[in-house]
């Protein structure tokens, strides 16, 4: 383990979620209703993608990838007893995955090469450092978890390429959400239960979630099988076979974690609820692959509920976690949650129009701004700031807003 240093530089740059979980939600607060008026032809755009393309691109290797580092640089120093990652190399990555944005822009003036340079670089960046810090520490077992972040930058390369060669980016989209959404079952499968066994057991409940067995392993191979499908060839009736099988999986796998007992928490339940998302994107790929829906469904599905959830909630309990605070998500940030959950519905609502001139795209776009407003007015001021002492822990059965 290595001897503890102390840190005196900003509090922004003192912990890995701290700097990418609040350009996250900046971004996520930002991005959605740019592409928006850019989209409806209000805002121009001078990127080298066209509007559809920076958008799906934006939400995968901008947001996404954003999450996804923050995450690993908060998880991997307790996987391996060393000190995180803190400082000027938190600030030059910060930098690096701000310059893919504004690349991908057209605020930086470069040839499609070159934003392709910039923008490869961040996860690739990412990958290193959090290899480095896993041999260092020895922790062996963990470094399975940069093969799925060098898919994500080889599949980042895949979407430049294709744009580049003037074809369409339809596979490397669909491979984009693919692999988040595997990332959350596998590192979901491993933090939901664990929680869930924890609150559960602090509220001497007689049923604990099933520990991690042969099933689970089940369960991602064969969500990782139906994502394949669905990237390479969505609408055979093998992908929609495939899907349906990975969705029971998923929703047994569930019920196995005891996600209803934790009512009394909503911060914990909403893990539960956006892993939810999961077999209902699996059963939206079903539905698609023999046309009872359209394919943005399944996209949106995984895209905004179980992506878009799955990581907000993620970002508030490490967020309260590590800065000291209760485990409580309070009216704020359950609203939060509930409003990203209402942008998933309504942007599968499409064209319908809820009141004349509001489509569910524009609604869903409203709940997406909404939601990441109240995340950056609650969580934002606790990223800026020292890590207060830890107040008294919430007991299960004591509150209904835990």
């Amino acid at each position: 383990m290595t001897q503890r240093i102390d840190y005196s530089g900003p509090a922004l740059f003192s912990g890995g979620f701290r700097p990418f979980f609040l350009a996250a939600m900046l971004f996520g607060l930002g991005v959605v209703p740019v592409w928006f008026f850019v989209w409806r032809g209000t805002v121009a755009f001078d990127g080298t993608f066209d509007v559809i393309d920076w958008h799906v691109h934006e939400m995968i290797f901008g947001y996404g990838a954003a999450v996804l580092a923050g995450f690993l640089f908060t998880a991997v120093p307790n996987w391996t007893g060393n000190m995180p990652t803190r400082g000027w190399p938190l600030a030059l990555l910060l930098a690096l995955w701000l310059a893919g944005r504004l690349a991908l822009w057209g605020a930086l003036g470069m040839p499609d090469f070159g934003v392709f340079l910039v923008d490869q670089a961040f996860l690739l960046a990412v990958a290193s450092m959090v290899a480095r810090e896993i041999v260092a520490g020895k922790n062996w077992r963990n470094l399975r978890v940069i093969v799925p972040v060098m898919l994500l930058w080889a599949t980042n390369v895949a979407f430049h390429v294709q744009v580049m060669a003037g074809g369409t980016t339809d596979v490397a989209r669909r491979l984009g959400i693919a692999i988040l959404v595997f990332l959350i079952m596998l590192i979901g499968g491993r933090i939901i239960p664990s929680f869930t066994r924890n609150w559960l057991a602090k509220a001497e409940s007689a049923r604990l979630p099933i520990p991690p067995n042969r099933f689970d392993t089940l369960c991602i191979a064969g969500g990782a099988a139906a994502l394949l499908s669905w990237s390479l060839a969505p609408e055979t009736a093998a992908t929609g076979a495939v899907a349906m099988l990975a969705a029971a999986l998923h929703v047994a796998r569930l019920l196995r974690w005891r996600g209803p007992a934790t009512w009394r928490s909503p911060l914990l339940l909403m893990l539960h609820v956006a892993y939810l998302l999961i077999p209902v994107g699996f059963a939206g790929v079903a539905t698609a692959s023999v046309g009872l829906v359209g394919n943005s469904v399944p996209a949106h599905l995984f895209g905004i509920g179980a992506i878009g959830g799955m990581t907000v909630a993620v970002m508030m309990r490490a967020t309260l976690g590590h800065t000291g605070r209760e485990l409580v998500s309070g009216p704020v940030l359950t609203t939060a949650f509930a409003l990203v959950l209402a942008a998933t519905v309504t942007r599968i609502a499409g064209p319908m129009e809820f009141w004349p001139g509001v489509d569910g795209i524009v609604l869903a776009a409203i709940c997406w701004t909404v939601a990441f407003a109240l995340l950056v007015s609650r969580l934002g001021p606790w990223l800026l700031k020292e890590k207060e002492a830890r107040r008294s822990p919430c007991r299960p059965g004591t509150s209904r807003n835990c």
